[in-house]
């Protein structure tokens, strides 16, 4: 059974000048894809009007609740005593939220009641990838 967790959460997305503005999201989790955590965002929170998906390690959510993390498209760290940044890059631009430091390490706390931190069957994510590249063949 695949069991999935959903934690709405506002953001404060960083524009020009400084100037934060409130931008709903919700936190998903999901069992069959135990590495992972998605971060999904509302139409009107993109830029061309369509629902946006952002996937990235569970590892590196944690990692960034502490300490600097991750290199490439998203990156993440502590900001202040109460907030935690998650920034964005992608072909449009880049986008840096601010999300209460609280709110993550809550849905953290969650996801590692479905599947422990060490514990993921990454056998199965890796049979699911291999299939999904292969075509079922």
């Amino acid at each position: 059974m695949d069991f999935v967790i959903e934690q709405p959460a506002l953001a404060r997305l960083v524009a020009a000048g400084d100037r934060e503005f409130p931008v709903s999201a919700t936190l998903r989790y999901t069992a069959a894809d135990p590495l992972a955590v998605f971060l999904d965002f509302p139409p009107e929170a993109a830029l061309d009007g369509s629902g946006v998906t952002w996937a990235f390690a569970r590892s590196l959510l944690e990692q960034g609740l502490r300490t600097p993390a991750g290199r490439g498209d998203v990156r993440i760290w502590p900001y202040e005593r109460t907030r935690t940044v998650l920034e964005f890059h992608s072909p449009q631009g880049l986008a840096l939220l601010l999300f209460p430091t609280a709110a993550l390490r809550r849905f953290l706390l969650r996801t590692h009641a479905v599947v422990a931190a060490g514990q993921e069957d990454v056998a199965a994510v890796v049979e699911r990838g291999l299939d999904t590249l292969f075509g079922g063949v």
